[in-house]
């Protein structure tokens, strides 16, 4: 844990700057953080807008809502939010309204009859994840794993061509940069927008995509 201060303030934030206690948020703490995060022109109501609703509907169901939903709840193309919040949406968004990209992680496992729908060549091999279900090391990663992780988070079909340019997409990326990269980039370069998106990873971009490819936000 450490400390940040902005105006006389103290706040308390975990190793990669999310504020650690939900309910020691408030304005000070956004708009003194946003300039950081390449907000150089102040808050709008549109930014507001933005950080309300996440916080809303953190209160009211217990977790940070998924990119798709706050883009459409908010009447925001992808372009749009990223022009808000150009270091991403957890990295951006999410920090500011005070949320980690942890919350909401935590699900349950139902891998009963996985063997039946993954590949029947894959050997047995053990992985190391952590309480979130993503991966520890993201290079004991391979295709058994992002098989096996798609069927237990209800990937709608099985991993096509297209799941499978965006799950490489994201690995070759994070060998380059050594990070995830924002879902602005992984859009933006495989040319798609963020309704097929969703389509092909209902639970999310980190807890979908970022998940399946065995790396996680840092």
């Amino acid at each position: 844990m450490n400390e940040v201060t902005f105006k006389n303030k103290i706040y308390q934030v975990d190793d990669n700057g999310f504020l650690v206690d939900f309910n020691q948020w408030d304005r000070n703490f956004v708009e003194s953080l946003a300039p950081s995060l390449k907000i150089e022109n102040g808050l709008s109501d549109n930014h507001w807008k933005v950080i309300n609703f996440i916080r809303d509907s953190y209160k009211e169901l217990g977790r940070c809502p998924l990119v798709y939903q706050t883009c459409k709840m908010n009447d925001l193309h992808l372009s749009e939010f990223k022009n808000l919040f150009p270091t991403g949406y957890l990295r951006g968004a999410c920090r500011l309204a005070g949320i980690t990209y942890r919350e909401g992680y935590i699900q349950h496992s139902l891998m009963e009859g996985v063997e039946e729908e993954a590949d029947s060549d894959f050997p047995d091999k053990t992985y190391t994840v952590d309480v979130r279900g993503f991966l520890v090391n993201p290079y004991e990663w391979d295709n058994q794993f992002a098989v096996y992780k798609a069927y237990e988070m209800k990937v709608p079909e099985k991993l096509t061509h297209r799941h499978w340019q965006i799950i490489h997409f994201l690995r070759d990326f994070y060998k380059a940069h050594n990070r995830v990269p924002t879902v602005f980039e992984t859009c933006e370069a495989n040319k798609i927008e963020i309704e097929e998106m969703e389509q092909l990873f209902p639970d999310g971009y980190h807890r979908g995509a970022v998940k399946i490819a065995g790396l996680r936000v840092r």
